[in-house]
């Protein structure tokens, strides 16, 4: 008589290791911002209250913190529009919630860091940055055929002013900048609303003319 196969049993992480998982990221993304990526992992374990091997068991080389850090930025840009979207039904609404908690999430500050501390085609990196542009086009799409977001923008456009408004000007602090940084980009949005009331020179920028060497 034939015996059943034992089921593999799926091991999956403990709901405590995905607590310090989740608060090493978050310390690491503060002090990224405030002083770099080259900050030690001493001092990124000590503000999230764990030991060093745990950083290490979790994160074994700097590239990988780095990257996790920005992929958890991208994501919970990314979640933030979904939502808006699912809540109200109104994607213009949905870019707005985009665009502000890009600015909260800091995200002129640290992808500069794609550029220069790792492989920014890594799958992780890439499927992060390709969930946000996906969305976002999605959504500038529902707001143009709404009659709401103004036809001659593009995810390109979007992009770069929010990289250029929610970084503070040079001789300024991040949380010194955060008490004009909406402002501003509430000025911006109300410039996306249709009807234009200008003409932009040139054409729309896309997100591969913003990935050309």
């Amino acid at each position: 008589m034939q015996t059943a196969t034992p089921a593999r049993k799926v091991t999956r992480p403990r709901a405590d290791a995905l607590r310090n998982r989740e608060r090493i990221v978050a310390a690491a993304r503060e002090m990224f911002v405030e002083d770099g990526p080259d900050v030690p992992f001493d001092e990124i374990a000590r503000r999230a209250g764990v030991g060093n091997a745990t950083v290490y068991r979790n994160f074994p080389d700097r590239d990988a913190l780095v990257r996790e850090v920005v992929c958890s930025v991208m994501d919970r840009t990314a979640e933030a529009a979904e939502r808006a979207l699912a809540e109200t039904g109104d994607a213009f609404a949905a870019l707005e919630r985009f665009v502000h908690t890009a600015a909260d999430e800091r995200i002129s500050a640290l992808c500069p860091m794609v550029c220069g501390t790792f492989d920014k085609n890594h799958p992780d990196l890439e499927a992060a940055r390709e969930r946000v542009e996906r969305l976002v086009e999605e959504v500038m799409r529902r707001a143009r055929e709404a009659g709401r977001l103004r036809p001659d923008v593009g995810v390109g456009d979007l992009l770069v002013v929010v990289a250029q408004l929610s970084r503070p000007p040079a001789g300024t602090d991040c949380l010194r900048g955060d008490r004009f940084v909406h402002r501003h980009l509430q000025l911006f949005l109300d410039g996306l609303r249709a009807p234009a009331r200008s003409v932009l020179c040139g054409t729309a920028v896309t997100v591969e003319e913003l990935r050309r060497p």
